[in-house]
């Protein structure tokens, strides 16, 4: 079966040098009163290294027992490395149950670091990354719609998820699994050259490169295998396409064309899949003959050497467990590096999100003392341009007025700068000249959240969260009772299908309020703004996508919330507006027409009245 690839492994790499090393560091700057546990942790990771280092020496004199015979270099005095080892052996592995005591005790001291370094690394990793998560989660929210409109959802999400999953692996293994393997392989090659100088030099000019070519050679393989996989995903996409757009592919007579594309893509899998079993094949004989092919010349090697009284049996034993150490951890630590560069290179991407800089928020506390304003907003003189597309100035000289309580219509055409003088009264963005007022004083001099809290908006796309109907509505008002939630839905006319559900107010919306209505969506987002009780209300095409008789019902429901709020529609069905007690007519980013429904269809060749007539011959 094929290898299920995980999220993080497409994640790209980074260099490691000082630079980027630095930056990795700064994740240390999350670990706050758990860092103990890290230097705790790689204590037990020492201990659990060199308990390991012990076990082939204690085999070695295990079988040493038996045969007792000194080698050369014990004879010649112990001046040889061989032989400081060999009177190691002598004085503390010379009774076959006292090894095997001390094997015992080793292999449960060994248990018992490995269990302490495994609960420490989780433990202090656990504790870390959640401070992390919740750091960058506080800084994401807290950025500025311009930061928003540059990114992709999938890849800020990805952030998230996939980069903090590699840390997070990183940091409860992949570290301490390199550290040890760094240890395994110096601590054995020193006990190696102890045991004999000689079989080492050849060890380590076989096994350690046939070892990386290993590792070479199986990350090819790995990239095979994904083309194999990724082969198989265009086939079941064409099986998904295909069965999601049946009615299409029947009602064209394109069966015939569907197969052949399914045929072609199952060819391409059995190409890849084969030449994958080549290089698979090639990789089998690889192993057998080099890297056995090794493992025998070290062990012909360290025969002869026995034969000629150069190394006990024992020892020769201890040096293959050695070398299988050191082989082993030559190949396992290059895989590790290339973990340790998806590593570094996911806490960049991370950093990257906390070195934008935020909107000045407060977010570590509930607001509910609000200062409320009375509602007056002036535009004077405002432009603006956005900063993805500075060639193109969207707003030129705008100058409004609404005064409190008042309906401020704006219509115009698509990509007039409607919504986005809507964006700067909510101050997503700032003018880039000229001065927006609220109550006759800069909106600057207003802190985001209390501006914010003093506006609602109702959309024409309403988003809904994926929890119950009171949590919806409640989420203009969070510590609302429910004696308020009811009465808000009440004035959005939403209480007549609410009552309908058995659930009533616990009745799941679904994934962005699917099980709902477009009409009972716009009335729950009515209901939001109904409890949230703002002082500037914000109306963005709020029913041009429903039928007749649900505009007729939200649009009852939003004539009875804007009563007594300076209101800002924007409308394409001029029908909705006549009412209100100002219509801006807004064009290429200017204001061409400004007045009351009856007065702006008075101008002779008026864009206004030429929009209204327009729309009565269509109707």
């Amino acid at each position: 079966m094929a290898r299920k690839v995980k999220e993080t492994d497409d994640l790209p790499k980074a260099k490691i040098n000082k630079t980027s090393l630095k930056k990795a560091l700064r994740i240390f700057e999350y670990t706050g009163k758990h860092k103990w546990k890290l230097y705790l942790g790689l204590v037990f990771l020492l201990l659990t290294s060199f308990t390991a280092l012990l076990f082939p020496t204690m085999l070695g004199g295990l079988v040493n027992v038996i045969d007792p015979k000194n080698p050369t270099s014990a004879i010649q005095g112990g001046k040889m490395m061989g032989g400081a080892v060999q009177e190691f052996q002598q004085k503390y592995f010379s009774n076959i149950n006292d090894i095997g005591l001390y094997l015992m005790i080793v292999l449960s001291l060994q248990s018992v670091f490995s269990y302490f370094r495994i609960y420490l690394f989780v433990n202090y990793t656990e504790n870390t990354l959640a401070s992390l998560r919740q750091a960058v989660y506080a800084h994401l929210i807290s950025l500025p719609m311009s930061f928003f409109v540059q990114q992709r959802v999938g890849d800020l999400n990805s952030r998230m998820s996939a980069d903090i999953s590699q840390i997070q692996d990183t940091l409860t293994t992949t570290i301490a699994e390199f550290l040890r393997q760094f240890m395994l392989i110096v601590g054995g090659i020193i006990l190696l050259l102890f045991i004999s100088p000689k079989l080492t030099l050849l060890m380590l000019a076989i096994v350690p490169v046939v070892a990386a070519a290993a590792v070479i050679f199986g990350r090819f393989i790995r990239k095979t295998s994904k083309k194999v996989q990724e082969k198989i995903a265009e086939s079941n996409t064409v099986i998904e396409e295909t069965l999601q757009g049946i009615t299409n592919v029947k009602a064209f007579a394109n069966e015939f064309f569907e197969n052949t594309r399914y045929r072609k893509s199952t060819e391409e899998i059995v190409t890849n899949a084969i030449k994958g079993g080549k290089y698979r094949g090639g990789f089998a004989s690889f192993i057998i003959f080099c890297l056995f092919g090794s493992i025998v010349a070290v062990i012909w090697y360290g025969v002869y050497l026995a034969q000629h009284n150069q190394l006990r049996v024992g020892d020769l034993i201890s040096f293959i467990l050695y070398s299988a150490f050191v082989g082993a951890s030559f190949g396992g630590i290059a895989e590790l590096y290339a973990q340790l560069q998806k590593a570094i290179g996911s806490v960049e991407r991370v950093f990257e999100i906390l070195d934008e800089k935020p909107e000045i928020l407060d977010i570590t506390t509930a607001h509910t003392n609000i200062i409320r304003v009375e509602g007056t907003v002036r535009f004077q003189n405002v432009a603006f341009t956005y900063p993805s597309r500075k060639e193109i100035q969207v707003l030129k000289n705008i100058t409004l007025e609404a005064k409190k309580g008042e309906t401020i219509a704006i219509v115009g055409p698509s990509g007039s700068g409607k919504s986005t003088l809507i964006g700067l009264l909510l101050r997503f963005y700032d003018p880039e000249s000229g001065t927006l007022f609220i109550d006759d004083k800069d909106a600057k001099s207003y802190s985001l959240t209390e501006l914010r809290n003093n506006m609602a908006i109702v959309p024409q796309d309403v988003l809904l969260f994926g929890g119950t109907i009171k949590e919806n509505i409640a989420y203009g008002k969070p510590n609302a009772t429910i004696a308020e939630i009811v009465e808000a839905a009440r004035k959005a006319n939403a209480l007549e299908f609410i009552d309908t559900f058995p659930e009533k107010f616990e009745t799941i919306v679904g994934e962005r309020g699917i099980k709902l209505s477009g009409g009972q969506r716009q009335r729950i987002a009515i209901a939001r703004a109904v409890l949230k009780d703002p002082s500037i209300l914000i109306l963005d095409e709020a029913t041009s996508s429903l039928d007749s008789e649900s505009e007729r019902v939200v649009q009852e429901a939003l004539d009875k919330l804007m009563v007594g709020r300076t209101s800002f529609v924007i409308a394409h069905r001029l029908s909705t507006i006549r009412k209100a007690d100002k219509i801006v007519v807004i064009d290429k980013g200017a204001v061409r027409e400004s007045g009351t429904h009856e007065e702006l269809m008075l101008l002779d060749n008026g864009m206004y009245r030429s929009l209204s007539n327009l729309q009565m011959q269509l109707a």
